[in-house]
């Protein structure tokens, strides 16, 4: 088949990671592009946000935060169910494991599949998939906000469901005293969207406007730079914004007119690409996008599983020419 590499498989180079304090007992870790992931002290305890794809790499982020500080991790938060971010968590040994009621149901749903999908798209973020004990399971879930008194002086770390948006549980860590936000992936900064799992008007209105509306100072995004400042962290919600409302008005417009999926995917390409196109994971992620967005209109409700197989026609309907 002619065409780009499908997805990120040909993108094996290693990426620089960057270890960075954004506050007293505050830390995120970012790749040039590749998940971000974070922790935060408790008095006597970590939080640590995101788990990674394998034990493997988890436990090279636990190594660098370990020059920091070697206290035990006692809540593990993961964001979302995708498997990137959730495979890894058998290597943080966490008393528990915390993650958004919705995220759970989906899990059950569709872990398996969503497991062979990413491995099969971004093979180089599972380092040593044999490591992997099988799905991640959360022991506590809410539906609309959780507190977890840091202890101390540390204040709270707060966990918040803002509403649908890159899926249908994604969560927030807020900690309001120091004004920091760990976003996951319903904010990214100088970064990509993946939508393929979206609920799209919801996430660019309501959701996003919920995620403003915090007034961070600190924002970590699922990937991309940390944004520091106001001005940096409204930049980076305006940029997701706009995505949303790009992608979304180039292939309504192609869905109104009875055009074709193709006809979808290359409006939306033309015009993304000159804004985004040399983001991480743009040409990787832009074909699921448009599908999912295309059945969205067509009035299918919930996303649609991405099983390796159908990964693999999308991407030879729409990138392999």
């Amino acid at each position: 088949m002619s065409g780009k590499p499908f997805a990120s498989a040909a993108d094996l180079a290693p990426k620089e990671q960057t270890l960075e304090v954004l506050g007293d007992g505050v830390y995120a870790l970012t790749a040039a592009g590749d998940p971000n992931v974070g922790a935060i002290e408790g008095e006597d305890f970590l939080v640590c946000f995101e788990a990674m794809a394998t034990p493997a790499a988890a436990r090279g982020w636990l190594a660098r935060l370990r020059e920091h500080t070697d206290k035990p991790v006692r809540y593990l938060v993961l964001s979302h169910y995708h498997a990137v971010r959730v495979l890894g968590a058998s290597a943080f040994d966490a008393s528990v494991i915390v993650a958004h009621e919705h995220t759970r149901a989906l899990i059950a749903e569709r872990g398996e599949a969503d497991w062979a999908s990413e491995f099969a798209r971004m093979p180089r973020l599972f380092r040593e998939p044999e490591t992997i004990p099988g799905l991640t399971w959360p022991t506590l879930t809410f539906s609309d906000r959780l507190t977890i008194p840091l202890g101390g002086d540390r204040g709270d770390l707060e966990l918040r469901y803002c509403g649908r948006g890159h899926t249908e549980g994604d969560l927030v860590a807020w900690l309001p005293r120091q004004r920091i936000l760990f976003a996951g992936d319903l904010v990214e900064s100088q970064a990509a969207l993946y939508t393929g799992d979206a609920y799209h008007r919801d996430w660019a209105s309501s959701t996003l406007d919920t995620v403003a509306a915090l007034r961070a100072e600190v924002l970590v995004g699922g990937r991309g730079a940390v944004a520091r400042g106001r001005e940096a962290v409204d930049a980076a919600i305006a940029q997701t914004r706009h995505f949303l409302q790009v992608l979304q008005a180039q292939v309504a417009a192609a869905h109104v007119r009875n055009g074709s999926l193709k006809e979808a995917f290359d409006a939306a390409h033309a015009a993304l690409a000159g804004r985004y196109g040399g983001w991480p994971i743009f040409e990787h992620c832009l074909p699921f996008n448009v599908a999912r967005l295309w059945d969205e209109l067509s009035g299918v409700e919930r996303p649609v599983i991405w099983t390796a197989e159908r990964d693999q026609e999308v991407w030879s309907q729409l990138q392999g020419s």
